[in-house]
């Protein structure tokens, strides 16, 4: 039988994903894994365990399980979820036009990140903004979910 996985449990994985860390699901098994790249380039260059921290010697055998099975398949990276785009697409979305400016005049040059995080707060449309955010994560998760044929379900099951 195969794995049916949790929407919720997907878009919790997708949303620790960083530069130094990846997501996997195994396809078979419903099994989420997320892994440093220090885990992941100590499995691939094969190197001592031993001289890694107990809790990390883990890591590393579950990232030689990974990197050496075709189960596992690794889940959208933050380049593709494109964090950037999302917030446009908020900011295109709130209705109220003076807000909705000067969200997308926050969101242009150095530094958006973090003008756009005080704009939501100072608007009071943080609950609305992690609302539409967590909607788009389930929307690239569900997308990603059906071209590798993985069936899922929307509940916590």
């Amino acid at each position: 039988m195969k794995a049916i996985v949790s929407i919720k449990d997907v878009v919790n994985e997708m949303d620790v994903i960083s530069d130094e860390h990846s997501a996997f699901l195994n396809r078979h098994t419903g099994e989420l894994v997320t892994l440093s790249n220090e885990e992941i380039s100590a499995a691939e260059e094969d190197d001592n365990i031993d001289e890694y921290p107990e809790w990390q010697q883990d890591m590393i055998i579950k990232a030689k399980e990974v990197i050496n099975s075709d189960d596992y398949l690794p889940l959208p990276s933050k380049f593709e979820i494109h964090e950037y785009h999302i917030i446009e697409e908020f900011c295109y979305s709130v209705v109220d036009d003076k807000i909705r400016e000067d969200l997308l005049d926050k969101i242009r040059g150095r530094g958006a990140f973090s003008r756009f995080k005080n704009a939501i707060h100072m608007n009071g449309i943080e609950e609305e903004w992690y609302h539409f955010r967590q909607e788009e994560l389930e929307k690239i998760a569900i997308d990603w979910l059906e071209v590798n044929q993985i069936s899922y379900t929307k509940d916590n099951s």
